[in-house]
């Protein structure tokens, strides 16, 4: 009967939440623990034509950071890089240029894979700055080395590398661009070679770059910034690249998500350095390699909220509760919703399943 009072709560606030706040279009929710024994999956309000449904497709946003994070691990387990290796040594030297310079001196030769991966490089952000132009002009167009450029000449870096934190898109486009070096093949077939055919990830792809190995039978959900649907953009694809773009059902990122928890991705101590080789993102947020992790904050968050996982601008999250042994997945697909996001995961879902 408690799990059955567990599952209305959650529920309950999910739906509240979505039917009473008028900036949110449509969202979805995915609560699974073996644990537990729950498996909840519900979706709210509209999208397109039709009502939202739980295993509609979704845009989740800077959650695919946590997969490129993830598949420059397994290069490293594959003695294809160090994470320590510079950023230099698979860049072409007209893009490393210039690329940072602070105070006068540049220390773009100081760059190391592991700066980008938990974003202490100190270089400046492309997405937001881009953002705009990009929702005024659904045909403005760059490649990830063009708004690296871009980049170079827009604006200035924070810090030098290692000496502070700076969320920025910039250090997985870099990191796309690794990948690609590596492995020969653009970032959206390495995302297929290495995650969505080995997990059976049938239904995912990335936007505007690729197409799922088996089409979902619904259509992928909207995504807004403000009043704007930006599902057909493809500028704004371009623009996300190696610091999100996946589209996803929740049952495939749960795929996902309990592979790389149980260690069949990588070895535990490689998720381990991936957790703990981390910067301080905010009062009681760690960020590791692409990896958010709460932290207990004396009164503020109690160690029974304590998680793990990932989350996106446009209100996504994919997370993992390791006392419930709960992964909880969902999208509000509306950039104006991101904060809120994660303090409805953290309040109304966590919460009533860590007690």
């Amino acid at each position: 009967m408690e799990k059955e009072k567990v599952l209305y709560k959650i529920e309950q606030a999910f739906r509240t939440k979505v039917r009473k706040d008028k900036t949110i279009r449509n969202a979805n929710l995915m609560v699974y623990s073996r644990k537990l024994d729950i498996c909840l999956k519900i979706a709210e309000g509209n999208t397109g034509i039709m009502t939202a449904h739980p295993d509609q497709p979704n845009y989740m946003a800077s959650v695919g950071k946590l997969f490129t994070s993830t598949l420059v691990a397994i290069l490293f387990e594959n003695g294809e890089l160090s994470f320590s290796d510079p950023v230099e040594k698979f860049l072409e030297p007209q893009l490393m240029k210039g690329l940072h310079i602070y105070k006068g001196k540049e220390y773009s030769g100081e760059i190391q894979i592991r700066h980008l991966l938990n974003q202490t490089s100190g270089l400046p952000d492309n997405f937001w700055p881009l953002l705009e132009s990009v929702v005024q002009d659904p045909n403005f167009s760059m490649s990830p080395q063009q708004t690296i450029e871009w980049t170079k000449t827009h604006a200035k870096p924070a810090f030098a590398p290692g000496k502070g934190f700076k969320y920025t898109d910039t250090n997985y486009h870099i990191l796309g661009l690794i990948i690609e070096k590596i492995t020969g093949m653009s970032f959206h077939d390495a995302l297929r070679f290495y995650f969505f055919e080995p997990l059976g990830m049938k239904n995912s792809w990335m936007l505007h770059a690729s197409e799922p190995s088996v089409p979902s039978i619904y259509p992928m959900t909207d995504f807004f910034r403000k009043k704007t649907r930006l599902n057909d953009n493809k500028a704004y694809a371009a623009l996300d690249y190696a610091g999100g773009g996946i589209v996803a059902p929740a049952e495939d990122l749960l795929r996902f998500m309990k592979a790389l928890v149980k260690c069949r991705i990588v070895t535990p101590e490689t998720l381990e350095k991936m957790r703990n080789d981390s910067a301080r993102f905010q009062m009681g947020i760690d960020y590791g390699y692409g990896i958010w992790q709460f932290r207990t904050v004396p009164v503020l968050m109690p160690e029974k909220l304590n998680c793990w996982g990932v989350a996106g601008a446009t209100g996504a999250f994919m997370f993992y509760h390791p006392e419930s042994d709960a992964y909880i997945i969902g999208n509000f697909n509306q950039f104006e919703f991101a904060r809120q996001a994660l303090r409805f995961m953290l309040l109304k879902v966590i919460k009533p399943l860590a007690r």
